[in-house]
């Protein structure tokens, strides 16, 4: 199992720069951790990879990390609930013949359909979430593990929920999901970590987000921070001064 480390509050700076050079896969870039993320990697220096289902919210992403003078990202639609393992690999056979390389991979792309009792949960709708928020990430790490491997130092992000809670009454096909991502994590990790990728997993406290607020009906969601102080954090993991990181869960709940 990954190893559980606690992160203080403001104890790490912006990653200016950190990801110059660099090309990072951010699954699930419109949403609210993967937006952040997007933009926080392109402020960094990376070039993007913006992998989502929305098409025109990832062309509104582009225009505006264009806007900021990142890096000219790239836009890559596809549903992760419905792609096959070859539409994984095209993408990882587009990524390598557009740009030559790729040093990492955010896993922030998440399915929420609500809580709701066990009984009475739709049998779809629970095998979206384990093809949104589980199969997708294996699929989409064993395309890409190829090409990262040809990088000095390549690292990837899982992003985790509080185990505490999606082990509960009401959180269905999400809570089996997520449970499922930390073991695959922990798996990529020992199979990874004598080699120039790193694995790494992120566990965000809550956050002002679309999935937190059909979680939490009646919560003030304004009381919680905006997506983006984990995102500094995640693009941090994703730079090579985290090397200390590898095989650990960051614990922002704190």
């Amino acid at each position: 199992m990954l190893e559980l480390v606690a992160m203080a509050d403001g104890a790490m700076p912006p990653a200016a720069e950190s990801l110059r050079d660099r090309v990072v896969l951010v699954a699930g870039a419109t949403g609210g951790l993967g937006r952040a993320t997007s933009l926080a990697a392109a402020a960094a220096g990376a070039t993007v990879v913006l992998l989502g289902r929305k098409v025109r919210a990832l062309e509104a992403l582009y225009d505006e990390i264009e806007k900021s003078g990142g890096a000219r990202p790239a836009v890559y639609p596809m549903d992760l609930a419905g792609a096959s393992p070859r539409d994984y690999a095209d993408l990882a056979a587009s990524i390598e013949r557009e740009f030559g390389r790729l040093d990492g991979i955010v896993h922030a792309a998440a399915h929420f359909d609500g809580l709701q009792p066990f009984d009475q949960q739709k049998p779809e709708e629970w095998l979206r979430a384990q093809q949104v928020n589980a199969t997708a990430p294996f699929l989409l790490t064993q395309a890409c593990l190829p090409l990262l491997r040809k990088s000095g130092d390549a690292a990837i992000v899982f992003v985790l929920d509080d185990p505490a809670r999606i082990g509960k009454a009401f959180w269905g096909g999400y809570g089996v999901s997520k449970q499922a991502l930390a073991g695959l994590a922990s798996i990529v990790h020992e199979e990874t970590e004598n080699s120039s990728v790193r694995t790494h997993a992120l566990l965000p406290g809550p956050m002002r987000t679309v999935l937190r607020r059909a979680a939490y009906y009646g919560e003030n969601t304004l009381m919680h921070p905006e997506p983006d102080y984990a995102a500094r954090f995640a693009v941090w993991l994703l730079g090579a001064d985290a090397g200390a990181m590898r095989g650990k869960i960051l614990d922002l709940r704190g």
